[in-house]
């Protein structure tokens, strides 16, 4: 398999991760577990921006390997902080998304790193990167209501 064919199971792997966490109910777990104030509609923008992360990650993975893996280096951070951290510091805790990250994430993003032409740069570049678009909305999230950015007054 190529990088490119990865690199689209792993878009239908999110989308399949983002499935189980809405039927899960992540957010409320989000908010009591991790104290994010996220609502549904910011869960929607985010997850439908990582299914453009997807897109163009399988359509440049040819060109630009170092900024595709972006996606799985996403996976993986994903993965480790906001599922399986948790659970084991929250004494087994289940974290909704915690099933697609174990069976898919995991595997689909070792498996795209096992199979892309990179240097370890380009390694560190897309794991740079996959962390700055996982700590993106997160901080967004963290400054949303302080006074400087409130758009209701």
């Amino acid at each position: 398999m190529t990088l490119t064919d990865l690199l689209w199971l792993s878009t239908a792997a999110y989308a399949l991760h983002v499935i189980e966490e809405f039927v899960l109910n992540w957010r409320d777990w989000a908010r009591n577990v991790l104290g994010l104030p996220v609502e549904w509609p910011s869960f929607y923008v985010v997850n439908a921006a990582v299914g453009v992360l997807g897109v163009t990650a399988a359509m440049i993975a040819q060109e630009l390997p170092a900024v595709a893996l972006s996606l799985p280096a996403l996976m993986f951070i994903n993965a480790t902080f906001f599922h399986v951290l948790p659970v084991i510091r929250f004494g087994g805790r289940f974290s909704p998304g915690l099933i697609s990250a174990l069976l898919l994430f995991y595997p689909l993003a070792i498996a795209c790193y096992a199979v892309a032409e990179v240097s370890w740069a380009g390694v560190a570049l897309s794991v740079l990167i996959g962390a700055g678009l996982m700590a993106w909305p997160v901080a967004l999230l963290k400054i949303r209501d302080k006074p400087y950015f409130r758009q209701d007054r």
